[in-house]
């Protein structure tokens, strides 16, 4: 029962179908991404004696790869998860099917095996909403006067950065010091522009949530307090500087 309503989950999430590549193990059934084609979860049917149980029956397990070896070695401490079975090498465990490891649990690991094979590009989407710090140059356009008119406006958009992430505008000198928070509400949008030092391949926009006093987050403070020595280009924030732009 486990089995099938493991398959199901899969198909109506990721959409993918069982695969049964070997005459000779005619219950195997292989999960693959649609673009890269890897193996993100494998269901088996081996004997129990195999994975060092007592009994000789044949019992269902999921095969996932993690990215945290240090996980794998929390994890295989548990009850029905072991070190993966005929795929050992790496972070690969096997997981019964049997009840012993509850149907949410075994759900997560295929989820987190799901991101660890994903390609970059799908990587990219799937991780959680992300902070940045992304400078503004007064040089070229006077942000302060795009937000007086509204709350939402277009603009260059950075690498890595996707819809949803949060980003905190530094305004370069004579302010030299974040001005604002805003929400990325849509990214990708088509743009050309090549002008001097300035190159820009898309858009996006973003929507004004908060406005801070020039002199609270200064080029000075940022270095001091937070290890921020400069601000070139889209870059993360430690989570001090989070907590405190809150």
């Amino acid at each position: 029962m486990i089995r099938k309503q493991l398959i199901s989950y899969i198909k109506k999430k990721y959409m993918a179908d069982p695969e049964y590549l070997w005459a000779r193990y005619p219950d195997y059934a292989v999960f693959r991404h649609s673009d890269n084609k890897k193996w993100f979860g494998i269901i088996m049917d081996v004997r129990g004696d195999k994975l060092g149980l007592e009994s000789e029956e044949k019992v269902d397990i999921l095969n996932v790869k993690l990215s945290d070896p240090l996980l794998v070695d929390f994890l295989i401490q548990q009850p029905g998860i072991f070190k993966g079975y005929h795929i050992s090498r790496g972070s690969w465990i096997s997981i019964l099917l049997d009840g012993s490891v509850p149907f949410e649990d075994i759900c997560k690991w295929l989820d987190e095996g799901y991101k660890t094979t994903a390609s970059k590009e799908k990587k990219q989407k799937l991780r959680p909403p992300k902070e940045w710090i992304i400078p503004a140059n007064p040089k070229y356009y006077d942000i302060a006067s795009a937000f007086d008119n509204s709350d939402v406006i277009e603009w260059k958009q950075g690498a890595g950065i996707k819809k949803g992430d949060t980003v905190f505008i530094y305004a370069a000198a004579p302010v030299s010091a974040i001005l604002y928070k805003c929400k990325v509400v849509e990214t990708d949008i088509p743009f050309r522009y090549d002008k001097g030092d300035l190159h820009m391949k898309a858009l996006m926009r973003i929507e004004l949530q908060k406005r801070y006093p020039p002199e609270r987050f200064t080029f000075e403070s940022l270095g001091r307090d937070y290890g921020i020595y400069a601000v070139r280009g889209p870059r993360g924030i430690p989570y001090s500087l989070s907590k405190a732009l809150e």
